[in-house]
């Protein structure tokens, strides 16, 4: 029997940041899903976390824990995905170190993903993402900032990450354009509108000058975080419901920032591969929900097709002893 705990913290802890070059967000995501996991092993094995072995996460194991986190916690197919997703990282990652798992392991990669909908993406329209934009008080320092992190995070796209992990050192002295580590480690690098650019310049001269490296700082001068950026994106969305009532219906969150970013930028310039690289997606097929949630593209397939002509039908009187064979058949079935 081999102890789970030396194993699990270095995949946590090495193998995850610094071989495989994860996100914090990721890491934490992973940390999470395996405390979940270990909290529900414990309790239905009758032992600590720590004396847990790996040989007692088999595969009757997983999918148990997998249908408490549907039934018991009431999470979506989606999230359950992502639980066993982590799972499955952890024993691939566990085959080279242990081969003795090896079999185990293959049981859990058997355990299938389950399927989930994919419904349309949401996002804003232009009049209400600018009544968004204009929320924030310019007057206030918190309204300066607050500005700015709008417009930065519709304008460039950003993951809420990437926004809120964005150093000083990553915005060129004009404001003119930022560079972005996205998803996967890839780099890019993006052009600033004039008002995202005017935004920036505002906050940057009312910034702390020891706080952290970050560009947005809280209030006590430390690196805004997603939760805080959440908070602060759910105050201006009530506000501009004032001026535009139909945000009430929609659930505002801060992707959907980056997808009324994609969805713009796919009306503006019809080509999914310049939104693709403006996301810093790693594939066409993540940009693809785009196209399926644009009309715009569909409008003009449609009146590019021809209209179907209707050719002049010919009639012809029913013969009349079927007639008569049918009329018995249905008389005769009334009457059963």
């Amino acid at each position: 029997m081999t102890a789970l705990a030396p194993h699990l913290t270095a995949f946590l802890r090495e193998h995850l940041p610094h071989e495989r070059k994860v996100s914090p967000h990721t890491g934490e995501a992973y940390s999470f899903s395996f405390q979940l996991l270990l909290c529900f092993a414990a309790d239905r094995l009758k032992v600590t976390p720590s004396r847990l072995e790996i040989e007692e996460l088999d595969a009757p194991l997983i999918l148990a824990f997998l249908k408490h986190i549907e039934i018991d916690r009431g999470n979506s197919a989606r999230t359950r995905n992502a639980r066993l997703a982590a799972v499955n990282s952890f024993f691939r990652f566990l085959e080279c170190r242990l081969p003795s798992c090896l079999d185990q392991s293959r049981q859990i990669h058997a355990i299938p993903m389950k399927k989930v909908d994919e419904p349309l993406v949401s996002s804003l329209t232009r009049e209400e993402m600018q009544a968004l934009l204009n929320a924030p008080d310019p007057r206030t320092t918190s309204g300066i900032r607050d500005r700015a992190m709008l417009y930065l995070a519709f304008a460039a796209g950003l993951r809420v990450s990437e926004l809120t992990s964005s150093r000083l050192d990553q915005l060129d002295q004009g404001c003119s354009s930022i560079r972005i580590m996205g998803k996967g480690r890839r780099e890019r690098v993006l052009p600033l509108w004039k008002d995202t650019a005017k935004a920036l310049k505002a906050w940057l001269t009312v910034r702390q000058r020891d706080g952290d490296p970050e560009l947005f700082l809280n209030a006590v001068g430390r690196a805004m975080t997603r939760s805080g950026f959440a908070y602060i994106l759910a105050k201006y969305v009530a506000a501009a419901t004032r001026e535009q009532p139909s945000i009430t219906k929609k659930r505002v969150t801060p992707h959907v920032l980056r997808r009324t970013c994609a969805l713009h930028t796919l009306r503006a310039t019809r080509d999914i591969r310049k939104v693709s690289l403006w996301l810093g997606h790693a594939s066409l097929q993540s940009t693809e929900i785009y196209l399926r949630a644009d009309p715009t593209e569909k409008l003009e397939m449609l009146t590019a097709m021809a209209p179907l002509t209707l050719r002049r039908g010919r009639f012809s009187a029913p013969d009349k002893l079927i007639a008569m064979l049918n009329d018995v058949r249905r008389s005769n079935n009334y009457a059963d």
